[in-house]
């Protein structure tokens, strides 16, 4: 129990997921702690902030070119007016800019409420020429559908609803025609200024009827994310990407951490918890198929419930919180969702607010972004293990076991091995084990390999040493000899045998 107090970053408190500002909303850690809501405040006030240093520099700047012109022509009186007045005008320009910036939003938000329908109409048919992915009619069977499934739900609300279509048909063809020139979180401002001021209008419709208004945000966000998806998923502007990639390779290092290493109150030997955990698997994995922050949300709700779910029948008792996220890590583990990191930033930039500030949507969103950030900074100390121990098991040479000694773990019996928990990781295990059993095989080949080369290297000196010995004490003496021709009268010497002496017969 000591051991299991030493861990860190496993448990968060329940404060530790709210707004940093006290206001009780759900925080996110893409917005430093903060809620949508003052995350946009405090946005602003740094964006007012920079405003105004920009003014107070330029008129710094204005009295020191007005002062430096006096020093310089004082004494033309009638020449520094309409120098004067030149000066003024970079100044004037600089002050229009700064006046249009911080009147955007207003003029923006009025543009696209404004009753007139003939700008409106004259607006569409300009930008109507302009072909654009997302409202071309070569949209995808999907985006269709959602269209037309928009339009049904709008034939419901009468006028109102054909004034909705109509300022998202604006709104839709504004952002398609400067999608290009902004940044990520340009487009979420403009995509969350549009949601802001479209509830609002419609709050006052539906005299304060927040239900009315959330059904009609639904369906607004779901008919402008779809077309709107290609271009503001993972934009190239940002590191969204490099982030997943970083991300994906990190859990695949991580797949031999364990069940029992992150102290996760399930037992997968039993049939409902092993089918609860592969659905939350797969709700997860399923998460990036979705174009709607909406959808995708609810694909990390239901992930989180079958969580809950094995959690309960594990214990045989309503899971706590301080259970769910271990479990939730875990779940991430095994799943290794496809492009995380995207998804998280797309919810976050793009969700209607409400969802993520309240609710349980906003609640599990805001646990896996907990479990990713935990999944980064996983080290020796939060598994509770050794630095050698870390070390061996990201490089691959060794892989943990679950035995009775190490048994303290919750629902590990005695003798329980991981294997007999989770299959693919018996069969790799197993694998491990034969690669391991190869090695030493192979370590003593070499060995004896090695042992025989020296021998015939030791045998081949020895021959060498004895030959030369032998030749030092038998030295070999060539005599030489004289050959004599055939044909010789030096018979003296000649070993020959006598000839023969031919021999008569009688006939």
């Amino acid at each position: 129990m000591s051991q299991r107090t030493e861990r860190r970053g496993i448990h968060v408190d329940q404060s530790d997921l709210l707004c940093k500002k006290g206001c009780g909303y759900y925080g996110n850690t893409a917005w430093q702690g903060l809620c949508s809501k003052c995350w946009r405040e405090e946005y602003q006030r740094v964006r007012q902030k920079q405003i105004q240093d920009d003014w107070a520099l330029a008129e710094k700047l204005q009295r020191e070119e007005e002062a430096a012109y006096a020093s310089s022509h004082g004494a033309h009186s009638q020449s520094h007016t309409p120098q004067q007045h030149t000066s003024l005008g970079p100044f004037s320009k600089f002050e229009e800019k700064k006046t249009n910036e911080k009147t955007r939003k207003v003029t923006t938000v009025k543009k696209f409420f404004s009753p007139s329908s003939r700008t409106t109409s004259k607006k569409e048919t300009q930008e109507g020429k302009t072909p654009s992915p997302s409202i071309s009619r070569h949209a995808s069977f999907d985006t269709d559908q959602v269209s037309k499934d928009f339009l049904e739900f709008l034939k419901n609300l009468h006028k109102p609803g054909r004034e909705i279509h109509k300022q998202c048909r604006a709104f839709l063809l504004n952002m398609s025609s400067k999608k290009q020139d902004l940044s990520a979180d340009e487009l979420s401002e403009c995509v969350q200024d549009f949601y802001q001021g479209l509830a609002d209008r419609l709050m006052s419709h539906f005299k304060g009827s927040s239900e009315s208004v959330e059904q009609v945000m639904d369906q607004v966000e779901k008919y402008i994310m779809t077309r709107l998806y290609k271009s503001v998923f993972c934009p190239e502007t940002t590191d969204d990407e490099k982030k997943d990639l970083a991300t994906q390779n990190r859990i695949r290092a991580l797949h031999w951490v364990t069940i029992q290493m992150l102290c996760v109150s399930m037992d997968e030997e039993i049939p409902e918890v092993s089918e609860n955990v592969v659905k939350a698997i797969t709700d997860i994995i399923e998460m990036d198929s979705k174009r709607v922050p909406r959808d995708k949300l609810a694909c990390i709700t239901r992930c989180s419930k079958h969580i809950f779910s094995a959690i309960r029948i594990t214990k045989n008792e309503p899971a706590s919180a301080d259970d769910f996220l271990p479990a939730l890590i875990y779940i991430v583990l095994k799943a290794n969702p496809p492009r995380l990191q995207s998804n998280i930033q797309y919810i976050t930039r793009f969700c209607n607010p409400s969802r993520l500030m309240t609710g349980e949507d906003g609640y599990y969103f805001t646990n896996l972004c907990c479990a990713a950030a935990f999944i980064e900074k996983l080290d020796a100390q939060s598994l509770n293990l050794s630095p050698e121990e870390f070390e061996r098991y990201m490089s691959g040479q060794a892989s943990p076991r679950c035995s009775s000694s190490e048994g303290e773990w919750p629902h590990s019996g005695p003798g329980v091995a991981l294997a007999a928990t989770n299959p693919v990781l018996a069969q790799l295990n197993h694998n491990l084990e034969l690669l391991s059993g190869l090695s030493s095989r192979q370590e003593a080949l070499m060995e004896a390999a090695q042992s025989l080369q020296a021998d015939l290297l030791s045998w081949s000196q020895s021959v060498q040493q004895e030959v030369h010995d032998i030749l030092e004490k038998y030295p070999l003496e060539i005599l030489s000899c004289s050959v004599s021709a055939i044909d010789a009268n030096n018979t003296d010497n000649d070993n020959l045998p006598s000839p023969l002496k031919p021999q008569v017969f009688a006939s």
